[in-house]
């Protein structure tokens, strides 16, 4: 048994799905944050439990061959990219092996995995940047993202994965607030205006939306912030989000455009997207026809066929399936998100879409008693939660041709695969993509087949 808060030196053979290295001390489990697969550091054990120990990082004795130097110098501090201290080689190869191994382990399933698809550049790729605003222990206005493990802010006046036009819309606000001597909020006591900053770019298109959250019902000053911000070249549109409870769910539903228009368009090849502040898109756009095209090949469509898309979000899915299938459902619980999709059906005049309106645990059970719902082929993007046991006995009941399961966690994918392998289906191909470059998250396509056709 490892002593607490004595030394050791541990060799790391592995990092886990929390991004910890894993390593061994006499046979007994190291887990070690900011440990990676080759190194041997020296560490502090904070933690002992009966199976396993946790370690803090003491320092490096010798670097894995992996490591690499970081890009963006607040990497030690921030909470977002655990991984930038690897190579992208090494996290590709890395997602792929967690793949496999999650679904051999929780779901007992012995399937071949693909390679994972990466980036051409792994940086600079999302479309949508959550900055929460605060002082830091030292007093100081900070507009950045969270230390891991915790709700302090870390300051990042720029960020290596998103979009550049951050920088400059960072830069604008921080002198807003110290000019104008704009409150901002403090969780502890529930008071200040000023909470989060949020981008939304469209990639296509350089359009840009900026949505500044704030605990109050009006911003002071808004008419300078306005003529600053409204001068970057790309911002279509400035909206308040009116956010006054106690949470840390940085937008609330309440949202008022106090310049221009209130959401921005994007495109996923030819097809078009209205993007507002509460819509739901896939925030690395590079990858996301990957995304798409990847589950079209495997769901392989015939024109004659019905396609279901249950969790569907503003209808991206569905609408970029549509030109392949007879007719297209897409099923989604958020009103605003619906409404989005029959609007972007619209935009695109597409006939052959549906898009109801409810949780899909309750709607799909309930459509095939009432109306006697069929479908080809299903289509599930769920959340990292992933899918309730009712919807996934409803789609065995449904007992579709083809099943495309569209999952950011390995770990409920494994459990839900289980389900339905379990009731009639059977896995036929693994696809990893690599939607979260530097992070440990992986996005997985999986195709299951009915196993009586």
């Amino acid at each position: 048994m490892l002593e607490k808060n004595a030394h050791y030196n541990v060799a790391i053979e592995d990092i886990g799905t929390n991004g910890l290295g894993i390593g061994r001390v006499s046979g007994f489990t190291v887990f070690v944050d900011g440990a990676l697969i080759g190194d041997v550091v020296e560490t502090k054990i904070v933690k002992v439990k009966k199976n396993y120990a946790v370690g803090k990082l003491i320092r490096v004795a010798k670097p894995s061959a992996m490591r690499v130097k970081p890009m963006c110098d607040k990497f030690e501090l921030c909470g977002g990219c655990t991984l930038q201290s690897l190579s992208y080689k090494a996290q590709l190869e890395l997602k792929t092996r967690l793949v496999k191994n999650t679904l051999s382990k929780i779901g007992k399933i012995d399937a071949d995995v693909l390679p994972i698809i990466g980036m051409e550049n792994p940086y600079n790729y999302r479309n949508k940047a959550v900055f929460p605003i605060g002082y830091n222990r030292q007093g100081k206005l900070s507009i950045g993202l969270y230390a891991a493990n915790s709700h302090n802010i870390v300051d990042v006046p720029a960020c290596a994965i998103q979009h550049p036009v951050c920088e400059q819309i960072i830069s604008a606000v921080r002198k807003f607030i110290l000019d104008n001597n704009i409150s901002v909020y403090n969780e502890t006591t529930g008071m200040g205006l000023m909470r989060h900053l949020v981008v939304r770019t469209g990639f296509a298109t350089d359009e840009v939306l900026v949505i500044l959250v704030i605990n109050g019902t009006d911003l002071p000053c808004k008419a300078i912030l306005v003529d600053t911000l409204s001068k970057i070249s790309g911002i279509m549109g400035i909206v308040l989000n009116i956010n006054t409870a106690r949470t840390s769910v940085a937008l609330s539903r309440t949202v008022k455009t106090i310049w221009g228009n209130s959401h921005i368009t994007d495109y996923i090849g030819d097809t078009k997207f209205e993007i507002s502040p509460l819509s739901f898109y896939q925030v690395n756009p590079v990858q996301t026809k990957i995304l798409y095209d990847t589950a079209l090949k495997l769901a392989n469509p015939d024109p004659n066929e019905t396609l279901i898309d249950l969790y569907c979000g503003i209808g991206t899915i569905a609408l970029y399936s549509s030109a392949h299938v007879h007719q297209v459902v897409g099923v989604e619980v958020a009103p605003e998100a619906i409404a989005d999709a029959k609007r972007n059906q619209q935009v695109n005049n597409i006939a052959n879409a549906q898009f109801i309106e409810g949780a899909v645990e309750e709607i799909v059970p309930k459509m095939i008693e009432t109306e006697n719902l069929s479908a080809d082929i299903v289509v599930l993007d769920p959340p990292r939660r992933g899918c309730d046991e009712k919807l996934l006995q409803a789609i065995a009941n449904i007992s579709p041709k083809k099943v495309v399961y569209i999952s950011c966690d390995p770990a409920t994918l494994a459990r839900d695969l289980a389900f339905l392998c379990e009731n009639g289906f059977g896995v036929q191909c693994v696809q990893p993509i690599d939607m979260f470059p530097h992070t440990m998250h992986v996005e997985t396509v999986v195709l299951l087949q009915r196993q009586d056709t």
